[in-house]
């Protein structure tokens, strides 16, 4: 994992996304950004929100169709209503020739507008970044428009992602990037983060049958980095699924956490559920927090 991606403060995964977020996402291989964007599209229809998908310049419309699952009565219906849209930056910025920031947030703005006139609860834009080389745009140009164009989303009516290739990308360029948008994503489904702080562990992602190995592993080490200051503080509120083993290992732990005093865990309304559920009350030291979701 990078280290300007590992390090970033606002790292959720695209299920956590919610109205007016400016996300970063990199990707190494072809199907996991095409996981992603079938999933925040998906996500955004089922909002009622509009949705425009600017794909990599070489990749046909018939290709992406075809992978937001294009025969499925579902989608033939949000195609025929325009409430999908597939385009590029090229088509975005016309009759400009070429990329300025001012160009396409007067564009952004008006699709924005267009979307609540149509009577969507607002606009979506997934973003590949290979337009940027296509257009022949400049690095630098293009960084300031990422880290100045946070009036685009103060409403909560625009969201956006945009999709940084690794194999294209330098370094460099990425960490700038990364380091530009308010929030980042997780590069891929399925995936469990553990960002362990100052007697806090926080888990991000999906902590289910093919992670719980790694659930269980991050738990037990933030219990056992904790032992001397006797109290830790978990947060589950980032999340996006946790199966019921996973919630039983973390209640099993915490009551074999014998040199803990205090193990506060953080949870939204499911969990809290869950873990009620599973019995919380067979440890004294183990305290339920029940926190908003963030979507």
């Amino acid at each position: 994992m990078p280290v300007w991606d590992e390090v970033h403060p606002a790292t959720i995964s695209v299920q956590r996304m919610r109205a007016g977020d400016h996300c970063f996402v990199s990707y190494g291989d072809d199907e996991s950004n095409w996981d992603v964007l079938t999933t925040f599209a998906w996500t955004g229809l089922a909002r009622g929100e509009k949705v425009m998908v600017f794909a990599a310049p070489q990749v046909s419309d018939d290709e992406v169709w075809s992978r937001l699952e294009a025969d499925s009565p579902s989608m033939a219906r949000v195609r025929a209503r325009g409430q999908l849209v597939l385009t590029s930056m090229r088509s975005l910025i016309r009759p400009d020739v070429g990329f300025t920031p001012e160009r396409q947030w007067q564009r952004i703005r008006e699709e924005t507008a267009l979307s609540g006139r149509q009577g969507y609860t607002g606009l979506r834009t997934f973003i590949d970044m290979h337009w940027v080389p296509d257009l022949d745009a400049d690095i630098d140009v293009m960084m300031h428009r990422e880290s100045h164009a946070g009036h685009l989303f103060t409403d909560g009516s625009y969201s956006e992602i945009c999709a940084y290739d690794r194999r294209w990308f330098d370094e460099d360029v990425l960490a700038r990037m990364c380091r530009a948008h308010p929030v980042n994503l997780l590069t891929r489904l399925g995936e469990l983060r553990a960002v362990h702080g100052d007697g806090s562990l926080r888990l991000i992602g999906e902590a289910d049958l093919a992670t719980g190995e790694q659930f269980g592993a991050a738990v037990g080490e933030a219990l056992t980095r904790t032992a001397d200051a006797r109290k830790l503080v978990v947060d589950l509120t980032q999340l996006s699924f946790l199966s019921v083993r996973c919630a039983d290992d973390l209640l099993r732990l915490v009551r074999a956490a014998d040199g803990h005093d205090r193990v506060e865990v953080r949870c939204e309304s499911g969990q809290l559920r869950v873990l009620r559920a599973l019995g919380e009350h067979g440890s004294a030291r183990l305290v339920l927090t029940g926190m908003g979701r963030r979507c």
